[in-house]
């Protein structure tokens, strides 16, 4: 069974299909990527699959069970989780602090005691302290993790906004862009990060990325997209050579 099945997506606003029909699925443990040109689609599918837009048409499978109709939060509870292009980090809020808010559906404590840190409420409060911190080194960020996070460099934001997801301790994790941005030496670390959560974690991923050469080295398979439709799919190789790919990047001849 695959982790994610899509089906026939389609999304439409007003009189523009950013989606047409798109169908494709990511195995389970797979790294996939969804590539293509400015406006070609991605981060609109992305977001039909974590429930952000609504599709008019299609379904979106999470391990076989047909999460179209959930809200955001009742398909992160089936461990789903994404980053997003724009961050959207609470900047005000430290950096433990925002990898805490990604904990959410993990805690068991009632409001009361969970607010007033009273008995149970104080002990999982170190407990979920502790294993964000564990989180935070495996980032290499954990000497960060009182600071706030608005004062970190773009780079290492990028981190806490992938640390935030991980919190989540999702199934299937969504990467809109995760390297955007960043300089050669932040893409090599993050590239590394990526690679360890799928292939000693088990993570399913799939993400959405620019950086070719990035998505060349790092995936197992690739979806094209252009103008809302699937062009191609396939492994790097299969995907590199063909014509209807390296027209909708190079243009025609």
């Amino acid at each position: 069974m695959a982790r994610l099945d899509i089906s026939a997506l389609s999304l439409r606003f007003g009189g523009v299909r950013a989606l047409r029909e798109v169908t494709f699925s990511v195995a389970d443990r797979a790294l996939v990527a969804i590539i293509g040109p400015n406006g070609a689609g991605k981060t609109s599918l992305l977001n039909c699959v974590s429930g952000v837009y609504r599709p008019q048409a299609g379904r979106v499978l999470l391990d076989g069970e047909d999460v179209t109709p959930l809200r955001p939060h009742q398909r992160a509870r089936r461990g789903l989780a994404r980053t997003f292009q724009n961050l959207g980090l609470f900047k005000g809020l430290t950096v433990l602090e925002n990898l805490l808010v990604g904990r959410h559906t993990h805690l068991k404590t009632g409001i009361l005691a969970g607010g007033f840190l009273l008995g149970k409420g104080r002990r999982e409060e170190l407990l979920q302290r502790q294993k964000m911190q564990e989180l935070l080194d495996f980032l290499e960020i954990g000497e960060h993790a009182q600071k706030l996070t608005g004062t970190l460099s773009y780079g290492l934001q990028k981190r806490v906004e992938l640390g935030r997801a991980l919190a989540l301790e999702p199934r299937l994790l969504l990467l809109d862009e995760p390297m955007a941005g960043m300089n050669a030496g932040e893409k090599t670390k993050m590239a590394r990060l990526i690679l360890e959560l799928n292939e000693k974690r088990g993570i399913t991923i799939a993400m959405i990325e620019h950086d070719i050469g990035v998505v060349m080295d790092l995936s197992h398979r690739i979806c094209v997209l252009d103008f809302g439709e699937k062009i191609a799919e396939g492994t790097p190789l299969e995907v590199r050579r063909d014509a209807k790919v390296q027209a909708a990047y190079l243009g025609a001849a």
